[in-house]
């Protein structure tokens, strides 16, 4: 808040005003004392008394913020039994005695010691007291007093804010309320002006005013607009002393913004907009965009956009880009260069929030034209069908003619179109395309029955760019011609009983022809010639792609003959026909009176001739106890089977070499000669084998194997490891390497159990005979240990 600089002279003139007036008030606020027996006459000679008053009070009056150099004179207290003598004394207690206020004991004149500020407390509640100063007898009880601090104008008015935001929407009528702005001051509002304020607007006309006793801010000019001037900084003056001259003031800064309406249509910036979209454009490709300014914002400038004419209006569609308030032009259908060249289009731009106030201010809504050109592209060749079917007939030698698939070029300069076949589609190569005319021929036979349509696909592209191609699919059928005899259909084998019925068929029988109806039926049945002259069976054509057989004969002999093959003429319908012969087989079956089938196997009669049911069942038991006799045998062969490799019994490695000395450990290497753990059939390289008969000698390679006397064991490892690697002659699988080393460096020591059993050991190892059957030759040699005892 700001101070007038201008009123410091006046305040130093009102300080001396203030001085003068404190003197003043000191003079009025005294007490006068009583009057002590003073007498006076009253009417008719009557004498009166005045009643005796011990304090005459009055409020006791300060000024704030005197400055003088003296301390400020408040008042006097003086008692009606002073009598001047100086024996009484005054004492002032309360709030603020002794450090605002101080008396004058003997006088009882009160004075302030420091500068008051009413507005930091308004009065004093103070006592007072008259005692005798020789023995500080209260003379008269105490009484309470106040000093009320006087208000000067020294607080200029302050505003609850410093800065002020207010917004008002554009085109308010005048007088419209903007905000209410309030200032405040120290001052005491119930002593003259000094809490009297007035606003003023210093800074905002003539836009703005305020009203001096609410300090409500309203608009003073009509149709503002936010397009003009959106913000105004007005500066509001708030004075007290009723704005008189002299008065303190205060000030408070508000920035005004007026808000958006909808008082603008949007409006093209340009009459005509030119785009160009190429013909090999797809549906929803963007072709260009228009934007009409609105210079509202937020939504009163929102735009929508639409096509109201033009004949690209089946072609094209517009959208609205609420980002950019852009309308963006796509295809909507395929163009063609050669068909139409130049579209043409009225789009209409319009705002979606309309104020009804501001309806007349319209129409919110403005068009253009926009007009599109095509671009030619390099498009690819068009086939003059989507799909083509084309018909062949099967049989044709190579080179025969299937049919002609064609393209152009739908470009202006009809460039020449090549065809080639996708193989993919032609794995076996059946057919051959013109490159320059399309037409395609077969390049192998045809059968129909094998493959009745093959799926091709077709490319066409142009000679001077092979990117720009077409595909289409082309089916072609393989029409029939009658190449395929007819056969006799499943089942081909009849029963007759020994004595048939000939008027019934034994048998009905069809026909199968690969060739398709027009070729296979109808099929014709009939019996050779020959089959006619000696007849067993004869045939009878149904006419309906069937015939029945009937036995001509009335009885047969299944012992004599058990089956008749019936050879059958088939012919198709076909041109020319085919005909074949099938073979019909019957056997002959024994049935009952009834005709029913009983058994068709010749053997039953054989078995009954010959052999009895007691001769069966002896063949039956000698081969049953052949049988037994063969496995028995390849068990026992299997038990005594020899080891696959041969070991002599003087083999060093399954004896057990006792020595009296321990040796130096497994480090020692000269305490026990190597060359005893040789095998002495192995000395040579070779150890015979008895599975398999070698085709060739293996001859160990020099240099291999290890002196004899080596003491080197890791090398005689190596060197036995490295020969099994490399013997043709060893077997498939894993055998047993026995070595005698047990290893080096073992921090468990030696684990050698040999001569455990003649030790002083009092370990007990009875355990051992509860391991079961794998530790039973552990728990002989340390479990006897008792029974050795024992026997001696």
């Amino acid at each position: 808040m700001k101070v007038d600089n201008c009123l410091h002279a006046t305040l130093i003139c009102l300080g001396m005003l203030c001085f003068s007036l404190a003197i003043e008030i000191g003079k009025l606020n005294r007490f006068r004392p009583s009057l002590h027996g003073h007498h006076e006459k009253g009417k008719e000679g009557q004498v009166l008394h005045r009643s005796k008053r011990g304090w005459v009070w009055n409020q006791f009056f300060v000024i704030e913020e005197y400055t003088g150099p003296d301390p400020v004179l408040v008042g006097r207290l003086h008692s009606d039994i002073d009598s001047g003598d100086g024996n009484i004394k005054y004492i002032l207690s309360g709030e603020g005695a002794g450090i605002i206020f101080v008396i004058d004991d003997k006088s009882g004149n009160i004075h302030a010691t420091k500068t008051l500020d009413r507005e930091e407390r308004a009065q004093y509640t103070l006592t007072a007291q008259a005692v005798d100063r020789h023995t500080n007898r209260p003379l008269e009880p105490p009484s309470e007093f106040i000093v009320k601090v006087q208000d000067i104008n020294d607080n200029p008015p302050e505003f609850l804010h410093e800065n002020y935001h207010a917004n008002v929407p554009e085109r308010s009528n005048v007088g419209t309320s903007v905000i209410q702005v309030t200032a405040s001051d120290a001052d005491d509002p119930t002593y003259g002006n000094s809490a009297k304020l007035v606003y003023s607007i210093l800074e905002g006309q003539p836009y703005f005013s305020v009203e001096a006793q609410t300090g409500i801010i309203r608009t003073a000019l009509p149709n503002m607009d936010r397009e003009a001037k959106e913000e105004y900084h007005v500066v509001i003056q708030a004075k007290d002393m009723g704005g008189h001259m002299g008065g303190l003031s205060g000030t408070t800064k508000v920035t005004i913004t007026l808000t958006d309406v909808n008082d603008n249509p949007p409006k093209f910036p340009q009459s005509v907009y030119q785009m160009s979209i190429s013909e090999a454009a797809i549906p929803g490709e963007e072709a260009g965009r228009v934007k009409a300014k609105d210079p509202d914002i937020g939504e009163n400038g929102l735009v929508t956009y639409n096509i109201i004419d033009g004949d690209g209006i089946e072609m094209f569609e517009i959208t609205t880009d609420y980002e950019t308030q852009e309308g963006v032009v796509k295809l909507k259908k395929h163009l063609d260069y050669e068909t139409k060249r130049t579209y043409s289009l009225k789009v209409e731009a319009a705002n979606i929030h309309i104020d009804p106030k501001f309806i007349s201010n319209g129409p919110f809504k403005d068009t253009v034209t926009v007009k599109i050109n095509v671009e030619d592209a390099d498009e690819p060749p068009i086939f003059l069908a989507p799909s083509y079917i084309l018909e062949v007939e099967e049989n044709l030698g190579p080179g025969a003619p299937v049919g002609r698939v064609h393209a152009k070029d739908p470009d202006a300069k009809n460039s020449l179109i090549s065809y080639i076949i996708d193989r993919h589609t032609d794995l076996d190569r059946y057919f051959s395309i013109s490159a320059e005319d399309g037409s395609i021929t077969t390049t192998k036979k045809l059968d129909r029955e094998e493959m009745a349509w093959h799926n091709i696909s077709v490319f066409a592209y142009e000679l001077h760019n092979r990117h720009q191609e077409a595909k289409v699919p082309v089916a072609i059928k393989v029409l029939d011609v009658n190449d395929n005899a007819p056969k006799l259909a499943s089942p081909n084998e009849a029963v007759v009983c020994e004595k048939p019925q000939t008027n019934e068929p034994l048998i009905t029988i069809t026909a199968e022809d690969k060739d398709d109806a027009a070729n296979g039926p109808r099929f014709i049945f009939g019996l050779p010639p020959d089959m006619i002259q000696k007849p067993n069976f004869t045939l009878r054509d149904n006419r309906d792609n069937t015939a029945s057989v009937y036995a001509k004969r009335t009885s047969f002999n299944r012992q004599m003959k058990d089956s008749y093959s019936l050879p059958i003429v088939i012919s198709d319908g076909g041109s020319p026909p085919q005909s074949s012969t099938s073979i019909l087989t019957i056997r002959v079956c024994g049935c009952d009176g009834n005709g029913i089938l009983i058994s068709c196997n010749p053997e039953a009669y054989i078995l009954s001739a010959g052999l009895s049911t007691g001769a069966l069942i002896a063949i039956l038991a000698c081969i049953v106890i052949l049988l037994v006799i063969v496995v028995l045998f390849v068990t026992l062969k299997r038990q005594k089977k020899e080891p696959l490799i041969v070991f002599e019994e003087e083999d060093v490695r399954e004896n057990i070499i006792t020595y009296d000395d321990e040796g130096g450990g497994e480090e020692d290497t000269e305490a026990f000669d190597i060359a005893t753990l040789q095998n002495p059939d192995g000395i040579n390289g070779f150890i015979p084998r008895k599975d398999i008969k070698p085709e060739y000698q293996y001859m160990p390679r020099p240099g291999l194997r290890p002196a004899p006397n080596s003491v080197d064991v890791d090398d005689f490892i190596n060197t036995r490891i490295q020969e099994a690697d490399n013997d043709p002659t060893a077997p498939p699988y894993d055998s047993i390497q026995i070595y005698g080393y047990e290893g080096r460096g073992s921090v468990a020591g030696s684990l050698s159990s040999l001569e455990s059993a003649t030790t002083d050991s009092d370990l007990d190892y009875d355990y051992l005979q509860n391991w079961g059957p794998r530790f039973k030759k552990l728990a002989d040699l340390y479990g006897s240990k008792d029974t050795f005892e024992d026997d001696s």
